[in-house]
């Protein structure tokens, strides 16, 4: 995969990338957005602890299907308000270790229930194994 950082435009402002070129015949995973609740249904209060249950929740889907967080080529994710920004950054860059993925932010008026604080959805792509 390539990663795509124009110089005539501005550089991005955290550890992503502007675009990202995948293979023609890359496999391709499609994450549905992720909520950071656990297995037994609990959510964790902040937004640190919810991001990490979507990241680990992100890398078990990418595990079944033969891939890892390294092969995520975009990321968007969601907060319920600025504030969660740093923290759900902090996160990200704990999980998305690898060459950055094209990424988009945004704040959201809210989830489907209003604990939820953080949603991230991800495309993986992979070359063929040759």
């Amino acid at each position: 995969m390539r990663r795509l950082n124009p110089k005539s435009i501005h550089p991005p402002f955290a550890n992503y990338a502007h675009g990202v070129e995948a293979d023609v015949g890359a496999r391709t995973i499609f994450c549905s957005g992720q909520l950071g609740i656990e297995a037994d249904g609990r959510i964790p209060p902040d937004v640190e602890g919810q991001a990490r249950l979507c990241f680990r929740a992100i890398a078990a889907i990418l595990a079944e299907g033969g891939m890892t967080l390294a092969d995520v080529v975009r990321l968007n994710a969601y907060v319920s308000g600025r504030e969660h920004l740093a923290g759900y950054m902090r996160v990200r860059d704990e999980f998305v270790a690898g060459p950055p993925p094209a990424s988009t932010l945004m704040i959201v008026q809210g989830f489907a229930r209003p604990e939820f604080v953080v949603e991230i959805e991800a495309v993986a792509a992979r070359a063929p194994e040759t």
